[in-house]
């Protein structure tokens, strides 16, 4: 008998890969929270386990062997339900279920659900999570060589970047570094370039920031970089940015301009620079324990998975831009009804930044050495547009 059919006869629902790829962005959240009610959870547990009661006895197979084959596969992330990240996330968990039958159905947890980024890299590091997205600014701490996609103005624009991060060879070669730090790396998610917002004064040079309190993430590249700007970084949590920023603990802190709009940090801080200054890419790991109980079928499965997955993130991003949720305008509509100031940095003021930065280029280029910065380098350089 079809388990699928079985399924539709006690009520089961699923979301299809392509439902997870054109619904909107809020529909996907109001599902998800519908589905997290108590209630619900327990009437899908018990209709989950009258599934697997009745497969069990149609196949003449004790109840303990079907559950103990069913497989139990999270992954985590830190990204809101509507973002682009996490729609990302989800159309990889739907490519994979679709692709083996449903054999394999991955539980996506948004909103650091499952700790924070550091606590589930060391998660998938140990085994007790499958898989999460994670910041290289986190990873770098555990894979030092991921620093290279942090280096302040790295990218020149988003279409190289996208162009480089996408070469086959760039993978290849930054995802080398992670087996032997204890994850299998697939692919990437994204959080956007990152842009500065300051409720000082205007930010058109390095000099501008000279004297701010900058909250940047906890990773040594950012505390360096804001640290060779005369800044004084603090990495406070990202829950405290708002509130730190209203009653004066810091002055300015770094994220994407759709990230600051969105948690409304630009309504404390209406000086905003379109920097660019790091492209937050997040990297797809595999506890190495789970990803070899995987076949070579499903492992090319899951690759594939990770190209949907930035894929989506990208479009998701892109479309936020152009229609905020709720308010269903640009940015920059939003921008300019809000009184918010928006510098863009003319080719000259962006290479004065580049300049400032070369003590932190050279820095890393010492830890982590020669072959990976050139590697990098030379491919952006081929990629350039």
């Amino acid at each position: 008998m079809d388990p699928v059919k079985i399924a539709g006869a006690i009520g089961l629902s699923r979301l299809t890969y392509q439902q997870i790829i054109y619904t909107k962005p809020f529909q996907i959240l109001n599902e998800s929270s519908i589905q997290n009610k108590g209630g619900n959870i327990m009437k899908i547990g018990f209709r989950i386990l009258a599934v697997v009661t009745v497969m069990a006895f149609i196949a003449g197979l004790p109840i303990a062997a079907v559950a103990a084959s069913s497989e139990n596969v999270k992954f985590g992330h830190v990204a809101p339900p509507f973002h682009g990240q996490s729609k990302g996330v989800d159309a990889f968990a739907a490519y994979v279920k679709e692709k083996t039958n449903g054999r394999i159905d991955i539980a996506t947890f948004p909103m650091g659900q499952l700790g924070g980024e550091r606590s589930m890299a060391e998660q998938v590091q140990s085994g007790t999570l499958q898989i999460a997205s994670i910041t290289t600014a986190v990873l770098q701490n555990f894979v030092p060589h991921a620093a290279i996609l942090d280096m302040p103005f790295i990218f020149p624009n988003r279409k190289t970047a996208y162009a480089t991060l996408d070469d086959p060879e760039v993978q290849e070669k930054i995802f080398s570094y992670f087996p032997q730090k204890g994850f299998i790396a697939i692919g990437w998610t994204e959080n956007e370039f990152r842009d500065f917002t300051n409720n000082k004064r205007p930010v058109r040079k390095p000099s501008d920031i000279k004297g701010l309190k900058v909250r940047v993430m906890n990773s040594p590249v950012y505390l360096d970089t804001f640290k060779q700007l005369g800044a004084s970084p603090v990495g406070i949590p990202f829950p405290e940015i708002y509130n730190a920023l209203q009653t004066g603990v810091i002055d300015a802190q770094e994220n994407p301009l759709l990230t600051s709009v969105l948690m409304k940090f630009t309504e404390v801080t209406k000086n905003v620079t379109i920097t660019n200054h790091c492209l937050t890419e997040c990297i797809i790991i595999v506890s190495p324990d789970y990803w070899e109980t995987l076949s070579p079928e499903d492992q090319q499965i899951f690759r594939e998975a990770a190209k949907v997955a930035i894929d989506t993130n990208r479009k998701v991003n892109a479309e936020l831009h152009k229609k905020l949720p709720k308010s269903g305008i640009s940015i920059a509509e939003y921008c300019k009804k809000n009184g918010i100031e928006v510098i863009n940095l003319t080719p000259a003021e962006r290479k004065e930044f580049q300049k400032a930065m070369v003590p932190v280029w050279n820095k890393y280029r010492e830890k982590i050495g020669d072959e990976i910065f050139d590697f990098m380098l030379t491919k952006i350089k081929e990629h350039q547009q």
